[in-house]
């Protein structure tokens, strides 16, 4: 009676009990990590609470439970009402004595202390309400560290403002130690037939007693130390998940109308993610500040300048540059800033004006925003979330194994902060990406008479990290010009005649700025008939290939025998074809391996290996797909022509109603993508 679910858990390595109050606090500070229906928790007042009838909350625990940022400031000022809430709380419980009902573990159990730990927090939904705005879901987590035990008492507040106790929603969750190494998790619920769930805030108890009940056990044992911060750590998660709502209703338009080839779906949430949580930093600056003004910024690299086109909208006065036109850039109207323009880090492209600089993905520019920061003014901040990996001069080079190539780099770019006289702070973004650390410089380590040796060290800093010959002018980066004069006269000479005359203001001549145009390198722009030839001639190796072979399936109650040929690595497949398609292949990116995963009708590349793909062994996606991609499919049904229908000399293997695609002229369909996009151009 009243328990939800339980697990076995064995600890070789001696993670528990420990490993649970750390799994607890997951649960507790971050549940949108278990429950995808939510956003965050709001950690509103926590402290040490008294068993018995009333009494005061001593100081907040936010060491305990590992609280930080803006709610972890707030937390201090709730802790006083805790004790407060805590005497309403306690004479709700059976025998009005802070009792828990049966078959709870009592706090008052074996080893009785005189204070527990509390928390109060308050769930966030993440999307909106369809109906009216649901009063928030707020809970009184208490922990018994003793008995291993922690109690959620949801709460709900009347008219008067006091809290009532939901009692058919109270649950607990146990450690227990068996034997040796086992231990059990547990969760127990006293009222489990009357439990109510919303789908959100409170989910079925079977969700409780299977997921959550599985995450728990698993964190428990299995507590890694991540190598990031966690998610949305220097902002309040209860601000973003209103202006997040808010701003993504104001822009969900921008997804029917995107012009651009890229996923709109991704690039809009996206960008409303990330303004909202400028927004939000912005606002708590201005506050430790006491700005009134709302500050200014750049967005160096701003790509469809959709960042841009928000934070203007939202009152912010800046602009964003790129060296390469969008075609959204029209849609945006006056009011949104955006300029095309190459930069080079120098003197010229400086901004003492402005208080942030932005790097969204700049690519090459990611490690010079700190520097162009440092020298625009002493008051400039800056904000980066770096993706491809840059050096000052071109492609970063990795120096360390034992780190991931994405920590290296983050690591790279934040000391380039420290050594520009920044205080580097990271966090966590809440986006649809691998890549979303974003690293921030807000406040400077030096005061403003130290300028001038800062600006020396950021220039040893960028000479040591250089790994070719440039010019040095004063402060500027590179050799020295007596010493290589003629380094000098060949950089000088090489430089493109718009920029020899700011020879001298460029910090590093040989950067490389991004092209212009951006040049197609991915197979997609090589020629039709080349492309269908070397396709021809790999499947022909493949198919001729000793020992064929050969897959059996019946086809309208006759077995037939169809040719899958054999497997040959890239190498092997590269020897086979002349120097002069390799050479032409070589010129694009990825080579050879990308223009056969390119062609994904006919072949399967698997671990360096070529397959010819066989389409009767292709499994359904175990994930249902999104409405966007299953529409795209069906608009793609039979709107080219099959490759083995047309080439294999056993044809297709499936019957012409299983193929995707035209068994002959006759099945072809228009393709609807095409129209849509003519449309829109």
């Amino acid at each position: 009676m009243g328990l939800v679910g339980t697990a076995v858990v064995r600890d070789g390595g001696a993670a528990l009990p420990r490993g649970f109050w750390a799994a607890v606090r997951v649960w507790l500070e971050k549940p949108q990590v278990a429950n995808r229906r939510l956003c965050g928790a709001a950690i509103e007042a926590e402290g040490t609470v008294p068993l018995g009838e009333g009494g005061e909350a001593s100081s907040p625990l936010t060491a305990l439970w590992g609280g930080g940022g803006p709610e972890g400031r707030e937390v201090s000022a709730g802790a006083a009402e805790l004790g407060r809430l805590w005497r309403e709380v306690c004479g709700q419980l059976p025998a009005g004595h802070g009792q828990l009902p049966p078959p709870l573990t009592p706090w008052d159990g074996p080893g009785r202390r005189s204070e527990l730990r509390a928390v109060l927090r308050t769930l966030l939904p993440r999307g909106r309400p369809v109906g009216p705005p649901a009063p928030p879901r707020r809970e009184l987590a208490v922990q018994d560290v003793y008995n291993g035990t922690v109690t959620f008492l949801p709460l709900e507040e009347d008219s008067e403002g006091k809290y009532q106790i939901k009692k058919c929603n109270i649950y607990q969750i146990q450690l227990t130690h068996l034997k040796d190494e086992e231990w059990s998790v547990s969760i127990v619920a006293p009222f489990p037939e009357d439990w109510f769930s919303d789908g959100i805030a409170y989910p079925k108890l079977a969700w409780l007693g299977n997921e959550l009940l599985s995450k728990l056990a698993k964190w428990s044992v299995e507590q890694k130390p991540s190598e990031f911060k966690s998610t949305l750590s220097l902002i309040s998660v209860a601000k973003y998940s209103k202006v997040y709502q808010d701003l993504k209703e104001k822009y969900k338009e921008m997804v029917k109308v995107w012009p651009e080839v890229t996923d709109p779906e991704k690039f809009v949430y996206e960008d409303v993610a990330i303004a909202t949580y400028l927004l939000i930093l912005w606002e708590e600056e201005r506050k430790e500040k006491g700005f009134t003004k709302k500050q200014s910024f750049v967005d160096l690299g701003c790509g469809n300048g959709l960042l841009v086109h928000i934070l203007n909208n939202e009152g912010h006065s800046g602009r964003g540059i790129d060296v390469r036109r969008r075609k959204i850039w029209d849609m945006y109207g006056p009011e949104t800033h955006l300029e095309e323009s190459t930069i080079m880090p120098g003197d010229s492209h400086l901004f003492p004006d402005t208080d942030w600089l932005i790097g969204n993905h700049s690519d090459e520019l990611t490690p010079w925003i700190p520097v162009i920061a440092a020298r625009s003014s002493y008051s400039c901040c800056y904000f980066v979330l770096p993706c491809c990996f840059f050096d000052f001069h071109g492609k970063y080079s990795r120096r360390q194994s034992k780190k991931t190539q994405y920590r290296e780099y983050l690591d790279f770019v934040a000391q380039v902060g420290f050594v520009c006289g920044f205080c580097v702070e990271e966090d966590c973004l809440r986006i649809p990406s691998t890549k979303r650390v974003c690293l921030i410089g807000k406040n400077r380590t030096y005061p403003p008479t130290e300028c001038a040796l800062i600006d020396k060290q950021i220039t040893q800093y960028i000479n040591n990290h250089q790994t070719r010959p440039v010019v040095t002018h004063d402060r500027r980066v590179g050799f020295n010009h007596k010493d290589h004069s003629d380094v000098f006269k060949e950089a000088g000479s090489e430089l493109p005649e718009n920029e020899t005359e700011t020879a001298g203001t460029i910090w590093m001549p040989g950067f490389q700025p991004r092209e212009k145009v951006e040049q197609i390198r991915n197979c997609a722009s090589l020629p039709r008939d080349f492309v269908d030839d070397v396709v021809l001639s790999v499947a022909n190796l493949l198919l001729n290939a000793a020992p064929q072979k050969s897959c059996s399936n019946m086809h309208g109650g006759n077995m037939n025998t169809w040719n899958q040929g054999e497997s040959l690595s890239l190498k092997e497949v590269a020897e086979h074809l002349n120097k002069e398609t390799l050479k032409r292949l070589k010129s694009e990116y990825g080579g050879l391996q990308t223009l056969l995963k390119n062609n994904h009708q006919v072949f399967e590349v698997l671990n360096g290996r070529v397959h010819i793909r066989d389409w009767r062994k292709e499994k359904p996606s175990r994930k249902t797909k999104p409405e966007v991609k299953r529409r795209l499919s069906a608009e793609a049904f039979k709107t080219r022509l099959c490759w083995f229908f047309l080439h294999h000399p056993d044809g297709c293997s499936l019957p012409s109603e299983s193929c995707t695609y035209a068994h002959g002229t006759e099945e072809l369909r228009q393709s609807q993508i095409i129209k849509k996009k003519k449309h829109i151009q």
